[in-house]
């Protein structure tokens, strides 16, 4: 499923106090069987080929050498991993298993199922084979495990208010929140840079963090390396438990390829600010699953090329589901121009998240665009209104009023 997706759904699990269960299918793509028509082979070579034939003796006729070599051609029977097709085979494979059971997939994140049991929503979100079920009855989630097992063998589950589910610490607190943690891929992000960091500091970035000095000296591989693997650790993080570092993140993936001792030294001054405090989580929650609340900026000509830089988030009342934080993709000539194209990049992530929520069953009742230029407002007014009107009217806002 999307990270989105996944995000909306734990809200909606803390916001209606589901219950929650987390299961893996074991050797998810062995289930699923290759075409009768596709003949895929697999070659096995050296020692694999004893002991292959060690475990199914009827193979030994089939050996022949090859320069020198045992040499063994089997043909594919199921989705084995590594074959391009596996993973869609697999997808197929599960979810024929969820439509017989009277699931429905959400077209919008067709890795997200939903069916009404006993009256209440009963949701499975899955990525590959790692599943999260929620409903409001225990019961109906052990059921869920036995119907599953039926077609797929024993699973593994986890049970509770507390998960480990795709490398993050899931917290459902009693309150309606949820608490989303990765702490330890931060903490390993600062032994790995190997230098200290302790001391802190205000600010995830300088206001210098979009300048860069031509004059700046390069990397060397060793430390090149470092800021590439350290860099692509914190994008990750960012995903999933800290948006708020996504600016500098932002900037220092398009930094990867040609990696500075200045770069280096914004990498070190994020750490720093994380360091100071690693062990926050991100917390979200809903006042309301029925409204939703949208906050888009744009900053003109802030980096060396004049390209303006576009911010969103969206949020359903504690946190934020969804954030944006890139670079545009065009020039502009004025503040108002830089803010109308940061709307047009963001504005389709409210549109889509508005028709996932309604597939979810729940059809927002108030869904409101903030932006803060009131020329912007006014030129987006009629695009806003065309993207929205002609079968969601209770979308369109009065701008004027936002």
């Amino acid at each position: 499923m999307s990270m989105t997706g996944l995000m909306v759904s734990l809200i909606i699990d803390a916001y209606e106090r589901r219950a929650v269960v987390i299961f893996d299918v074991p050797g998810a793509y062995l289930h699923a069987d290759m075409p009768e028509d596709k003949f895929v082979l697999l070659k096995i070579e050296g020692t694999f080929v004893d002991i292959m034939c060690e475990v199914n003796p009827e193979y030994l006729p089939d050996v022949r050498m090859e320069i020198g070599k045992k040499v063994l051609y089997l043909r594919i029977l199921k989705a084995l991993y590594g074959c391009i097709e596996s993973a869609l085979l697999w997808y197929n494979q599960y979810v024929k298993v969820l439509k017989g059971m009277g699931y429905v997939i959400n077209p919008y994140d067709r890795c997200i199922a939903n069916k009404m049991i006993d009256g209440k929503q009963c949701t499975i979100a899955w990525y590959v084979d790692d599943n999260k079920a929620s409903h409001e009855s225990e019961d109906v989630l052990t059921d869920l495990i036995a119907d599953i097992e039926k077609h797929f063998g024993k699973l593994v589950v986890s049970r509770g208010k507390e998960h480990t589910f795709l490398g993050m610490d899931l917290k459902f607190k009693d309150n309606g929140k949820v608490h989303v943690g990765t702490v330890g891929h931060p903490k390993e992000a600062i032994v790995q840079f190997g230098e200290d960091v302790s001391e802190p500091v205000k600010n995830m970035a300088t206001k210098k963090l979009f300048v860069v000095d031509k004059d700046s000296k390069a990397l060397s591989t060793d430390k090149a390396e470092v800021f590439h693997s350290v860099t692509a650790k914190l994008l990750w993080v960012e995903k999933r438990s800290r948006p708020d570092i996504e600016l500098v993140i932002s900037f220092l993936c398009t930094r990867i390829s040609c990696c500075t001792e200045e770069d280096w030294g914004k990498l070190k001054h994020l750490l720093r600010f994380l360091n100071q405090m690693i062990d926050d989580e991100r917390i979200m929650g809903a006042n309301d699953l029925l409204s939703l609340l949208t906050w888009i900026d744009a900053s003109y000509g802030v980096h060396t090329d004049m390209k303006g830089h576009t911010g969103g988030v969206m949020s359903f009342g504690t946190g934020i589901v969804h954030r944006k934080a890139s670079k545009q993709k065009l020039n502009t000539k004025s503040s108002t121009e830089t803010e109308v194209v940061g709307t047009s990049d963001y504005l389709p992530y409210n549109i889509w998240l508005m028709y996932f929520m309604e597939h979810q069953g729940y059809k927002l009742k108030n869904n409101t665009l903030n932006q803060d230029n009131h020329a912007t407002r006014t030129y987006c007014k009629e695009y806003y209104y065309r993207l929205t009107v002609c079968e969601d009217r209770y979308m369109v806002r009065h701008w004027t009023e936002l």
